[in-house]
């Protein structure tokens, strides 16, 4: 049995794939196995998977669209190493992530899982040192220390500190939570870091660069934004926090949730539902509810660019 097993799940993204594969074949440890999660893809992903039939590589092809949480899903299953990191096909493995981290784990039975930082790289692979260290800073990993973080509930859910991509886990602690909620599209991974600080798992942090993000341009229209605000909604309402400090910012960030999302609806005619979350997320800026309220009457097809320009004016 493989000490490791990494997984990469896809979906038609050829042309970073085979990089984000590259990464793990290229590892200074090599007890692993890497498991390719297809979720559905329509490009020539299929085709770069026959390339590497002669390697530890084991590619699980799902016909149709099943989902990103279920996809992932899929590929935990299949896991057989006792660590399990997964990492997107977009992203990059630094050569010593795995014995670096691992090492931790095998010396300390107590610790569940291992967290490090991460470069910022680009689309041709090139880090971008002043991006690392402003997304680092942002995140709050710059005031991490190395070893056991005292508050990872603080840390996963005020500051999000941690990249899973950048997580070595024990694959029994992952099993303990149930891994990944099903039919999940968005904030998959937020969901479950802090459902591992409620479980009472620890967390290693090393500060060390040993994985590599990659920023892109992505869609940021509104058919992206609903989903993914849906998702944060329901992630932020599965749960009760016991501290007072944590339960005000999950209280806080509902109410902005729902205002950004109840805005959203309204731009695309979903009026009445949108009305409702604007007024629900109302503490947040009775200025945008307004705004938002105001642009409900008029006519669907004017609205889209009404929302763009009142959004110059208040940031809706």
């Amino acid at each position: 049995m493989p000490k490791i097993s990494v997984c990469i799940p896809t979906c038609n993204r050829v042309h970073l794939l085979a990089s984000a594969i590259a990464s793990v074949l290229d590892q200074t440890y090599t007890d692993f196995e890497l498991i390719v999660c297809d979720d559905g893809s329509t490009d020539s992903t299929a085709l770069l998977m026959s390339e590497f039939v002669d390697r530890p590589i084991r590619y699980i092809r799902h016909p149709q669209h099943i989902g990103k949480s279920n996809n992932m899903r899929s590929g935990f299953a299949a896991a057989r190493g006792e660590y399990f990191i997964k990492f997107d096909d977009d992203d990059r493995l630094s050569a010593q992530f795995l014995e670096r981290t691992s090492a931790i784990l095998d010396k300390n039975p107590s610790i569940d899982f291992v967290s490090t930082d991460h470069w910022a790289i680009d689309l041709h692979n090139n880090i971008d040192e002043n991006q690392t260290k402003l997304n680092s800073q942002r995140w709050g990993r710059t005031e991490l220390s190395a070893g056991i973080i005292e508050d990872l509930l603080a840390t996963v859910f005020l500051r999000q500190s941690l990249q899973i991509g950048a997580t070595l886990f024990r694959r029994s602690a992952l099993e303990a939570v149930g891994f990944l909620r099903p039919n999940w599209q968005n904030c998959e991974d937020n969901d479950l870091f802090v459902r591992l600080a409620l479980a009472g798992k620890k967390c290693y942090y090393l500060p060390e660069l040993l994985m590599e993000y990659r920023f892109h341009a992505g869609q940021q229209g509104v058919d992206r934004a609903i989903p993914y605000l849906s998702d944060k909604l329901r992630y932020l309402t599965s749960y009760e926090f016991e501290s007072e400090k944590l339960e005000t910012v999950r209280i806080k960030r509902i109410a902005e949730t729902q205002l950004a999302l109840g805005l959203r609806l309204i731009e695309v005619g979903e009026t009445a539902k949108g009305r409702r979350m604007v007024r629900a997320g109302k503490s947040i800026s009775e200025a945008k509810m307004w705004a938002g309220l105001g642009l409900s009457l008029l006519p669907v097809k004017w609205r889209g660019r009404a929302f763009a320009a009142v959004r110059e004016l208040v940031k809706v």
